[in-house]
Formats: structure tokens, C-alpha cells, sequence
């Protein structure tokens, strides 16, 4: 079944969505990372459109959504992990989203574990790909870079530098098993969206507010000891920013959680993606999803 591609306004805002399966099957929300957008999830959804109703939307100042000025330069948006969840909610109610699963990946973790800390009875499964919700999820590198905070000395210049053309492929091809297998197009597509104007801002915005989603990390595992959501944990374990220890760390709150780990980077699903399909089948058909 082919992808869609549609787009609404949320909170005055445009918000690009990709839309793929029949609006009857049970349904994935699917919430991307950095520095991409829904469109890393092209091929997978194309996939899975037999099985599932799959919704991928881009974040406001990533991918096809709108990206207005930050307030850090003058606009009047803030760029903040709460910001986006908000988005993300009002996006879900307008689309009367209801009763789904969520693939979380990279900053997908911290803003769906805010939708689900908001609507519990939202979510019925957590498809978990190197997201991280665990201290000892982070490398000594990423705990450092994910400490700083507005107003440090330097801190903007350090996160600046997480968006160079030279990062954005590293991000891609660090700890890739077949690196031949993973197409420049992503982290291409990924570097022409931070070089557009006022992008670059956005990014370190959101960089430098992470140290709040560190804090929240209990909280947040409490939440799933609490209602314990079906879930499968897919990781890289080879990713430099979130370590294998993070994916491990999952099985304490949530004991029942089906856990697979891949000689693969940060960027998993590009070299993975038959591995991928087979386990979310897998998992559908273990612990079904219901749709709205």
C-alpha cells in the first residue's frame, strides 16, 4: 500500500504526517529521533501498511512541518521537549488517535513518554528502538553533551557542533554492520533540513533542554512499572550515544518485554529492516493493538 503524505494544523502550527495501512487495522504511531524526521520510517512503513494503520509525523522545525522562530532568536516558539509533546498530544486528538501502539527512537522516547504520561489509556504497546529512559543508557560522551543547560559557557558552541554534515553521517554509520547497506539519501535528506535557515537554532534549543528529560527518567519508569504496556526493545548495540545497558535497564520495570539486540549503530532500522518487520509481526500478533 503506498505512503501518504498529508499535513494539519496544530496549535497554529502545520504539521507533516505520513499515513500509511487501512484505517480499520490497529494502529502504530511512529515518533522519529534526531536529526530526522518521519521520513526514516518510509521503508518500514511500506512494510507494515498490510497489518497496521501507521501515522509518522515530522515535529515542528524537523522534516516537512512548519519550523518557527525559536524564542532563543526572536521568534516566538519555544523549542522544548514539553513543547513538542503538546504538539505531538493536540496532533493525536485532532486526528481522534486512540488506542495505539507507539515506536519510540531518540528524542521519539522522551516526547511519547510525555503523550503516554498524559493519556495512559492512549497507549496499548511501546515499540522501544534505541530510545533511551535509563541513567546508565547514556555513553560518558552523550551524559556530558546531555547535561548542558541555557546560559553555560560554551554550551551552545558544544552543542552546535552535533550538527555538521560530518556528525549527522557519523550518526548513521558509527557501529554499522553493513555500512554499505545504509543509504546516503538519510543522513543527506537529514543535513539539507539543519541547513536551512534558523534550523541550526532549533537543534541546539532542544539539545541544550534534554537535561530535562534526564530528570524526569524516574518518573517516567515508574509509569511503566505501573501499567505495563506490551513491548519489544530493538537496539543498536553499538550506538555511541545509548548504550546497551539502556535497553537492558527496561527489562526491571517491565520484566515482560521481548528484548533483541543487533551488531548495528544509533540508526538501527536502516541496516536492520528485515529483522525489524519480522519482530514487529511478531509482537503484533503476541500482544494485538487495537485501534481507535
Amino acid at each position: 500500500m503506498p505512503v501518504l503524505h498529508r499535513s494539519i494544523s496544530c496549535d497554529g502550527l502545520n504539521v507533516f504526517y505520513r499515513e500509511a495501512g487501512p484505517s480499520d487495522a490497529p494502529l502504530l504511531l511512529m515518533l522519529h529521533g534526531f536529526p530526522s524526521s518521519s521520513h526514516q520510517y518510509v521503508r518500514l512503513m511500506e512494510r507494515l501498511a498490510d497489518r497496521f494503520h501507521i501515522i509518522a509525523p515530522d515535529y515542528p522545525g524537523f522534516g516537512y512541518s512548519d519550523a518557527p522562530g525559536p524564542i532563543t532568536a526572536g521568534g516566538a516558539f519555544e523549542y522544548s521537549f514539553d513543547s513538542l509533546a503538546q504538539v505531538i498530544e493536540t496532533f493525536c486528538a485532532q486526528l481522534r488517535l486512540q488506542r495505539f501502539s507507539m515506536y519510540l527512537f531518540d528524542y521519539g522516547g522522551p516526547i511519547g513518554m510525555r503523550l503516554f504520561e498524559r493519556h495512559p489509556e492512549w497507549v496499548v504497546g511501546l515499540i522501544v528502538q534505541n530510545a533511551n529512559t535509563y541513567i546508565e543508557g547514556l555513553s560518558s560522551s552523550a551524559a556530558e553533551l546531555l547535561k548542558l543547560k541555557p546560559g553555560t559557557p560554551g554550551a551552545e558552541v558544544q552543542a552546535a557542533s552535533m550538527l555538521t554534515a560530518e556528525m549527522t553521517r557519523f550518526q548513521y554509520l558509527h557501529g554499522a554492520e553493513r555500512p554499505e547497506w545504509i543509504s546516503p539519501d538519510s543522513w543527506t535528506l537529514d543535513q539539507h533540513f539543519l541547513d536551512q535557515p534558523g534550523r541550526k537554532q532549533v537543534q541546539v534549543d532542544l539539545l541544550l533542554n534534554y537535561h530535562n528529560n534526564l530528570a524526569r527518567y524516574q518518573e517516567w519508569q515508574a509509569l511503566l512499572r505501573k501499567h505495563q504496556p506490551p513491548t519489544l526493545i530493538m537496539w543498536g548495540r553499538n550506538d555511541p550515544f545509548f548504550v546497551e545497558a539502556g535497553a537492558r535497564a527496561y527489562l526491571r520495570d517491565l520484566p515482560s518485554a521481548r528484548l533483541h539486540l543487533f551488531d548495528s549503530g544509533h540508526f538501527m532500522l536502516e541496516e536492520r529492516l528485515n529483522e525489524v518487520v519480522e519482530l514487529i509481526g511478531e509482537f503484533a500478533a503476541l500482544a494485538p493493538v487495537n485501534s481507535g
